[in-house]
């Protein structure tokens, strides 16, 4: 856990704007297209989506994992891979222990806050398609080729 919790704090953003979005998303396109992962990748800014992208291979699934894991980002401010590992370290499941409804709400990994110095947690990036380790590693990977791109 504490490897998941210091990839929170290295990719706190300075900013992110509706362009941030566009290049993020596209990155995390261009990853996966050279991949062939058949994904589907979703950026939020609050309520309002500014990217979405289905590659082949994905199907509507993914478009409600996508959803159910972006959920319990918003809700817990933390990575959905984060938020079920830390129901695992209690010797429990997200699903037994939350209280929330499993069609709505997945602590499977995929989802990651964007996290803005100085305002907190303003949206979500969320990869669905692949085993959550591996949705997990693409959104990071992601995240980190675009913080090395801010200027």
């Amino acid at each position: 856990m504490p490897e998941l919790e210091a990839q929170e704090a290295e990719l706190e953003l300075a900013r992110f704007t509706y362009e941030d979005a566009w290049a993020l998303g596209t990155l995390l396109r261009e990853l996966a297209v050279a991949r062939r992962a058949p994904v589907t990748i979703d950026i939020h800014r609050g309520a309002q989506q500014l990217f979405r992208c289905a590659l082949p291979g994905s199907t509507p699934d993914n478009d409600a994992w996508v959803d159910r894991k972006r959920r319990v980002t918003e809700r817990y401010a933390a990575a959905s891979y984060l938020v079920g590992a830390r129901f695992r370290a209690k010797n429990t499941t997200f699903e037994a222990s939350s209280r929330l409804d499993p069609d709505t709400y997945a602590a499977h990994g995929g989802s990651f806050p964007l996290r803005v110095t100085g305002t907190g947690v303003i949206g979500t990036v969320t990869v669905s398609g692949l085993p959550q380790v591996e949705d997990h590693a693409l959104v990071v990977e992601g995240l980190r080729a675009f913080k090395g791109r801010e200027g």
